[in-house]
């Protein structure tokens, strides 16, 4: 599932499905990302250029953008060449990229893009970050 939201120029798009509430987008742009509130992303209150550079700092790929201008990305196709990880301070494990989980039970999944695995047992979704170490 996503979420687009715009305003004219930029559109934001949100898969809930990746977040693990981080709050970078909270953090940079109050005025815009206000999870209490639906919509809970209001573009029309910072400037397409704050938009983006916020966008920027999600650490899961649960927010992206496009410009209008140039219509939604193209989805790109990922090999095992560029597969990307990256530990968060105090987070999780960034894994952007295709790759295939085997869970414990044996059963497989693919994740495309960006999956975020937790490092502090906490989560309720093993093996994916939920945010919960956060509460």
């Amino acid at each position: 599932m996503k979420k687009e939201y715009t305003n004219g120029d930029v559109t934001v798009v949100w898969k809930p499905g990746l977040c693990f509430h981080a709050k970078e987008c909270i953090h940079g742009l109050p005025d815009v990302f206000k999870p209490k509130e639906k919509p809970w992303i209001q573009v029309d209150n910072a400037t397409s250029d704050a938009l983006i550079e916020t966008i920027k700092k999600c650490p899961s790929g649960a927010l992206t953008y496009y410009k209008n201008s140039e219509g939604p990305p193209k989805e790109k196709t990922m090999n095992s060449e560029n597969i990307k990880a990256e530990v968060i301070e105090n987070g999780p494990l960034i894994v952007q990229g295709t790759v295939e989980v085997t869970h414990t039970d044996g059963s497989t999944e693919v994740k495309k893009r960006s999956a975020a695995f937790c490092r502090c047992g906490k989560t309720g979704n093993n093996p994916f970050c939920d945010g919960s170490h956060n509460g």
